[in-house]
Order: C-alpha cells, then structure tokens, then sequence
C-alpha cells in the first residue's frame, strides 16, 4: 500500500506541480483548496492520510487554524503535518513547530522534487519507529 499524501493548498498552479511530483513517485494524493475544506476532508477520509502537507496562508481557515484543529483532535493528532508555505519567516516557522508540525519548509527554497524526498524522509521516520521489533529477554529467578 502506497502512503497517502494529504495536500492542502490553495494555488491550482502549486497544486498541479506537487500533484504530479508525488504520484510520479508512487503516492496517492488527495487535495483540499483551502482550510475548511481540509477538516472536512480530514474528518470523513478512510484510510485517514500518512501524512499533510498544509499551506499556511489560505481563505477562509489558515494553515495555523488547520494545523491547530488536526493536533486537537484524538483521531488526527498523530498524522505528520509538514507546512509548506511561502512565509519565510523565523516566528511563522516557530509558530507552525509550536503547533506540532515535523517541518516548515518555504516553497521558494525546494523544488517538488525534494519536497517528495524531504516527505520520503519524514514516512521512513515514521515507519521505523511503529516497526522496531520487541525484544523480549527470559530471565532466571536468582535465589
């Protein structure tokens, strides 16, 4: 099974670019336009996303808004956000981290390309923490 991208992102042109960027690379992508629609989505989406990649400045809810609703919420909470913004800003960044995102990264620095690396980086991340093997060690009773 493929992991599931969740792009939430208001430019058509951005949308298209990160669209095509990740299929070619073996993910599913599902899209939201701007924040409200995002939690609806997030809300009614089975499997829910491996992870989302939220655009911070958006109508009618911002990325922050967004960010805040998806840590808030039990059954979302422990999905990866990665803002992916063009606010360039050390207080936004700090601001999105604060809120729980894993990164910020500033659209203008990356092309599609890294960002599905940078992506590929987080999942493998992930995906090694929940497959750590348990080890389990028999112990003699000392008397």
């Amino acid at each position: 099974m493929s992991a599931k991208i969740f792009l939430v992102e208001d430019d058509p042109l951005m949308i298209r670019m990160y669209e095509k960027a990740f299929k070619l690379s073996g993910y599913e992508i599902e899209m939201a336009f701007d924040g409200e629609e995002a939690i609806a989505k997030l809300k009614t989406m089975d499997p829910r996303p491996t992870l989302v990649l939220l655009d911070i400045m958006m109508p009618k809810l911002s990325g922050f808004e967004v960010l805040k609703h998806i840590k808030q919420d039990p059954k979302l909470k422990a999905i990866p956000v990665v803002a992916l913004t063009n606010l360039a800003g050390k207080e936004d960044a700090e601001k999105a981290l604060g809120l729980g995102a894993v990164l910020y990264l500033v659209k203008s620095q990356y092309d599609p390309k890294q960002i599905v690396d940078k992506v590929k980086e987080i999942l493998a991340g992930y995906t090694r923490k929940e497959n750590i093997p348990e080890v389990k060690v028999k112990t003699k009773d000392i008397i």
